[in-house]
């Protein structure tokens, strides 16, 4: 039986290179035989009328596989709207990092072409999702494949709050906010805040607090399945935000849920893929390697 015949491709707006890259990603895919199916604003950047088009809403039930073309951004943008359906995801890396989109452009035929044949690792990634409560009920949810952020919005100043895990009172903090982060936002924001790199497969939670008024706040790391509640304290608004998205502002008095999502995302791998492989290139680590004899 043939694998992924229906393919969906989703691309950043607004960018001439992820344009030219995802028609090569059409040509190859054409060429073997699959059905493509752009996303509509996709279709919309590439800018052809004999295409096959479908709302982002629906394209997971739609393909059996969507190709993303950018950076790790736009991955997370398809893989909150993507996880519900359980669609596999595969990233063409046209951004800067590239964690999760780990697919060259020159490598399209050799690596897309081991996945259409069944060559690839499969990466089950967990998303967080956030809901304000207040007293006059839930205030909507966010969902985040990286990280759920409280802060300070647009203003320099620093907030008040108190953190709960699974019930327990944790600590009362003043700080520019906190990060709460999945392995896979690990390696983000997270990581520039201090906080510690999570490896993919962990079923952990980071928690980093972002400039705390106070030497002995340091990261901590909790079971995937727990919950964290934040209530909010100052009396000046802070903001919170899922993977960077405009987010909410809160009250003095809200309370802030995060806990795992039931739904995950279905992340391919080519085959080579190496974790660590991807951080001593990204982050700069040493790839000195002492000689055994």
């Amino acid at each position: 039986m043939e694998l992924f015949r229906n393919i969906g491709l989703m691309g950043r707006p607004g960018n001439t290179a992820v344009a030219d890259t995802l028609n090569d990603v059409q040509r190859y895919l054409e060429s073997q035989g699959r059905r493509v199916i752009h996303e509509e604003d996709t279709a919309a950047l590439v800018g052809r009328t004999d295409l096959q088009v479908c709302s982002r809403q629906n394209l997971g039930e739609a393909c059996d596989l969507v190709i993303v073309v950018g950076g790790d951004g736009s991955l997370l943008h398809a893989g909150r709207s993507l996880a519900r359906s359980r669609t596999p995801v595969l990233g063409i890396n046209r951004g800067r990092l590239g964690f999760l989109t780990d697919v060259a452009p020159s490598e399209i035929e050799a690596k897309v072409g081991a996945v259409l044949r069944g060559d690839y690792v499969e990466d089950q990634r967990f998303l967080l999702s956030v809901e304000v409560r207040r007293e006059e009920g839930v205030d909507g949810e966010m969902l985040a494949l990286n990280d759920v952020i409280l802060h300070t919005g647009t203003t320099v100043h620093m907030i008040e709050f108190e953190l709960y895990i699974e019930g327990q009172f944790v600590y009362r903090l003043r700080s520019d906010g906190l990060i709460v982060c999945t392995p896979t936002g690990s390696t983000a924001y997270a990581l520039s805040g201090g906080g510690p790199i999570l490896h993919p497969r962990l079923d952990a939670i980071g928690l980093v607090p972002m400039h705390p008024h106070t030497l002995s706040s340091r990261p901590i790391v909790v079971s995937g399945d727990s919950e964290i509640k934040i209530q909010v304290l100052s009396d000046i608004p802070p903001r919170v935000s899922a993977d960077g998205q405009p987010g909410q502002m809160l009250e003095a008095g809200d309370w802030v849920y995060v806990r795992k999502h039931p739904f995950k995302l279905r992340l391919l791998h080519p085959p080579g893929n190496d974790f660590y492989e991807a951080c001593r290139t990204k982050l700069g680590w040493s790839s000195h390697q002492r000689q055994e004899y």
